[in-house]
């Protein structure tokens, strides 16, 4: 058993029923303790500044203030100390998804994506990592490659300064299709480390904040093989 502390999580959803079931979920892992609950996004900045959570989950669309301006609150660029958060949500609107990233959030997944999942994601925020459910990376794709916002921001970013490697190309081409680092790794022959080295690498060199992003600029170059 491990002596290192749990993650403390703070969840964030305008229904009582949703935050009893994550709840229930979140303490039943190992490693990871729920400190605070709020019903929505103006009550749940307010309180993870007083408590300091490692890792906040917020949903999407919640009264007073909506999880996409909550993320931008406490995960945003300009925020000097942020606090990670995932976002969870039904994603039943695309545009409000890919907002969330942009915002600054680490990981984002769908409500039915499983207590083993919801823990991985937790556990990787707490760690400054990002999980994003590899179906929602594909949706994402989808709904934006190709649009006047994606291909503006794809367009605005120059060639890698330096080359990317061969190695590199096949991760990307690989994240592009929706493939989770495990997949990735089985596919390619290679540690999860290892993957998760030439991801932090390719984001670094095209300039993407997110793997979403990176799939996007893969997707818009034709990569995606």
């Amino acid at each position: 058993m491990s002596d290192r502390a749990p993650v403390r999580v703070l969840i964030a959803d305008d229904q009582d029923l949703v935050r009893a079931g994550l709840r229930m979920i979140l303490n039943a892992q190992s490693g990871i303790e729920v400190v605070g609950e709020a019903r929505d996004g103006a009550e749940a900045v307010a309180l993870a500044r007083d408590i300091r959570p490692d890792v906040c989950l917020l949903d999407i669309r919640m009264p007073v203030m909506d999880g996409l301006e909550a993320t931008r609150v406490l995960a945003g660029a300009e925020v000097a100390d942020p606090i990670p958060v995932v976002v969870i949500t039904t994603f039943d609107l695309d545009e409000y998804v890919y907002g969330a990233l942009r915002a600054g959030a680490r990981g984002f997944l769908l409500k039915n994506a499983g207590p083993a999942m919801l823990a991985e994601a937790v556990h990787a925020a707490s760690r400054g990592d990002a999980l994003i459910d590899p179906n929602v990376t594909v949706r994402l794709i989808e709904a934006f490659a190709g649009s006047d916002a994606a291909s503006a921001r794809s367009a605005a970013l120059p060639p890698p300064a330096t080359p990317l490697t061969d190695r590199e190309e096949d991760v990307l081409a690989a994240v592009a299709r929706g493939l989770g680092n495990d997949e990735i790794g089985r596919a390619l022959h290679i540690s999860l480390s290892t993957v998760k080295t030439h991801i932090a690498s390719l984001m670094a060199k095209i300039g993407v904040r997110n793997r979403v992003e990176l799939a996007i600029w893969a997707h818009e170059r034709g990569v995606a093989r």
